[in-house]
């Protein structure tokens, strides 16, 4: 089984590639979370409107300028501090298990697994409500990312099991 688990190089890179995705990902949620817990939800909104007035302009339906521009003029000062912690705390528990995956680190693997199955299930919870083919996107990835982390868990254990060889008393 060892030999199974750790021996496919393409599922061991895309493992690397998606933990990346996943620290860019909570890297972006970071800066975003700090720019809506710096700036106020008035100056926020008015550069939300400024940049997206040309693109409107020019296209009334654009749906990125269209959902940007509704988000902009419905900010609060409540709902953009929430809005932050949420960012901030994702974003930094993103980085520190990415960090740490990448660094081999044994916790990070169970750590991974269990932040992006919390995720996964809130998305369930939102997708139940209202369905978007983007959350419904990241929640695929999110379960593909959880598959691999535990693989490369797995495939981890194994690898141990073999270079300390059987232990005393186990037979």
């Amino acid at each position: 089984m060892a030999e199974r688990v750790g021996v496919s190089r393409w599922l061991d890179d895309t493992f690397k590639i998606s933990v990346t995705l996943k620290g860019v990902d909570g890297a972006l949620e970071v800066i975003g979370g700090g720019v809506l817990l710096f700036l106020r939800p008035a100056t926020l909104s008015h550069l939300i409107r400024s940049a997206t007035q040309h693109e409107l302009s020019h296209d009334p339906h654009d749906f990125v300028a269209g959902h940007l521009f509704r988000y902009g003029t419905h900010l609060a000062h409540g709902s953009t501090t929430f809005a932050a912690v949420y960012l901030l705390s994702h974003g930094l528990a993103k980085l520190v298990l990415v960090v740490a995956l990448l660094q081999d680190r044994t916790w990070a693997y169970p750590g991974m697994i269990a932040l992006l199955g919390a995720f996964i299930a809130y998305q369930c919870y939102r997708l139940a409500d209202q369905f978007t083919v983007g959350l419904s996107a990241l929640t695929v990835f999110d379960a593909f990312v959880v598959w691999l982390t535990w693989r490369e868990w797995l495939a981890r254990k194994l690898r141990a099991q073999a270079r300390d060889g059987p232990r005393r008393g186990t037979r």
